[in-house]
């Protein structure tokens, strides 16, 4: 028989029994009882400095070890902080569980301290949200926001937790390992052998993969679904869409297709909604997708030219299509997506070691990849410099801002890949604006010693927004976006008890750069770059 606990005992009980060995939080009043059964539960805590930085932690755990990420936090304004930052992970397709305290059951509607409608304001970001009822019910509410967050399409799910369902008892056993997985989404065999056919038939066939797809299984299905036919699959997570550079050239392949299989990738603006002359319009497609109104809004689209819609997850059907594919007939085509995917402007050649200031950000790539092995993580934040280090840099594992395009988690991120890969090397690119979002996580990251390498592309303006300016309104009427110039990033890495470099000029870059991954601390390097606007990889 089960022994009277405590609700939060019982809720680290349920983490534990999901898998979950570490939770990024930041401590508040509300969930005071949570952290004092945290002693002994067996899981430890990254403490934050902000909200919204432990949730973009917890995704980015979640990205790099397909486990549910879990973020705890406060109620009231804690819980507002931490949902700012649920567009990157619901755009990521990223299991994630946030919790937030909240105000006791037995005081709502009575003026609370800090009550607040926290469930309404998470539900519009989330898989689902819902408030916890009761102390017995904890476990199966942990098992059941697991499972949500994992079937189908992957996302962020939330539970507010009341403080007097945390301090309650109840004996009630943990819920069975069953309960924590995805329910299953196959792709029928019917539809598997269907699609494969069609691809088979197709001469310019083209596949595209949404963002569940870049954790660790999702890497090995993507892997072994290209091995089977030998076409390359874009894996389109940027908000750039088919403007994003680290496809290089694959927007005129696109074009050129005449049929495009959505492996789980949603029919969105990335893909200018399947419309002509950015996909053909007598193109077929296959929308293969576990949400039934996403598969309706890409039917409403594009009519009479889905030549075939299935219900399955992206992982599922990934699987599937590789256990049974065969290699696609037309090797020119395949050949010219590989080489389309892997195309840069041969301008860039000499840019490579290019001595002096400012430095371009080809320049700074350059210097970047002789860093990069096959046990490194790299972050990519930031608008034009992320954009330049999407392009110029390719590692085995990649965690960048999603498709929401928000800027701003590069920090958090890189703290979490410490965590998650606690050996190899982490670097993290961004820029002067992105840095601004998230500094003080470098106290958080020497705290729990997890040294990574920011490398901060330093123009003095919000570069992105700066080049809209330019291009929209002219020079002369861009204005606002300024940030102070030679801005010392690095002493304040110093300050926070990291290691700092200044670079100004490009020969300097290799030796800075080689003492910052020395140090053994969370290291900054401030480059002062040239402020370029993002690379164009149209080719001709």
């Amino acid at each position: 028989m089960s022994h009277a606990t405590r609700g939060a005992d019982l809720l680290w009980a349920a983490l534990r029994k999901g898998g979950v060995s570490r939770v990024f939080s930041l401590s508040g009043n509300h969930i005071m009882p949570v952290y004092d059964a945290a002693f002994g539960a067996g899981i430890e805590i990254v403490h934050t400095r902000h909200e919204a930085a432990a949730l973009h932690m917890a995704d980015a755990w979640a990205r790099l070890t397909g486990e549910v990420g879990v973020a705890l936090v406060t109620g009231g304004q804690g819980h507002t902080n931490a949902i700012a930052a649920l567009p990157t992970t619901q755009a990521g397709e990223t299991p994630v569980l946030l919790l937030s305290g909240h105000a006791p059951l037995n005081e709502l509607g009575l003026g609370a301290f800090q009550e607040t409608p926290q469930v309404e304001m998470a539900a519009p970001l989330c898989k689902a949200a819902w408030l916890a009822q009761s102390t017995a019910g904890l476990p199966a509410d942990i098992a059941r926001a697991f499972r949500i967050a994992r079937t189908g399409r992957p996302g962020p799910v939330h539970i507010s937790l009341p403080t007097d369902v945390l301090e309650a008892e109840a004996a009630v056993p943990m819920p069975d390992d069953r309960e924590y997985q995805a329910a299953p989404m196959p792709l029928a065999s019917e539809a598997t052998a269907a699609i494969l056919a069609a691809m088979q038939a197709a001469k310019r066939p083209f596949i595209a993969a949404g963002p569940s797809l870049n954790n660790p299984a999702g890497r090995q299905a993507r892997a072994a679904l290209e091995e089977a036919t030998g076409l390359p699959i874009a894996l389109m997570e940027s908000p750039r869409g088919l403007g994003d550079p680290s496809l290089g050239a694959f927007a005129e392949m696109l074009a050129k297709a005449d049929l495009v299989v959505l492996l789980g990738k949603q029919l969105d603006f990335t893909l200018r909604f399947g419309r002509a002359p950015f996909v053909a319009a007598d193109a077929r497609w296959i929308v293969i997708d576990p949400d039934p109104k996403l598969q309706a809004r890409a039917a409403a689209s594009l009519g009479a030219r889905v030549a075939l819609a299935a219900m399955a997850s992206p992982l599922a059907a990934a699987e599937a299509l590789a256990g049974a594919a065969t290699p696609h007939p037309q090797r020119s085509w395949s050949d010219a997506l590989h080489d389309a995917f892997g195309y840069r402007p041969e301008a860039w050649g000499p840019l490579a070691g290019k001595p002096g200031a400012p430095i371009h950000p080809a320049t700074l790539g350059a210097a970047l990849e002789r860093f990069i092995d096959a046990h490194t993580v790299l972050v990519a934040d930031g608008g034009e410099i992320g954009q330049w280090m999407q392009a110029t840099l390719r590692a085995p594992e990649r965690v960048m801002n999603s498709i929401a395009g928000s800027i701003g988690a590069a920090i958090p991120f890189a703290v979490a890949a410490r965590a998650a890969r606690p050996h190899g090397r982490v670097l993290a690119v961004m820029g002067d604006g992105t840095f601004g979002f998230h500094m003080a996580e470098f106290d958080t990251a020497c705290r729990h010693d997890l040294p990574f390498v920011a490398v901060v592309g330093n123009d003095a303006k919000w570069n992105a927004e700066y080049q809209i300016q330019l291009r929209d309104f002219g020079a002369n009427r861009a204005h606002g976006c300024e940030l102070a110039p030679g801005t010392r990033y690095d002493l304040v890495v110093k300050a926070l008890g990291g290691h700092g470099e200044l670079v100004e000029r490009a020969e300097d870059l290799p030796a800075a750069l080689e003492r910052a991954f020395a140090s053994g601390k969370p290291a900054c390097v401030n480059v002062l770059i040239a402020g370029q606007p993002a690379p164009n990889l149209r080719r001709g």
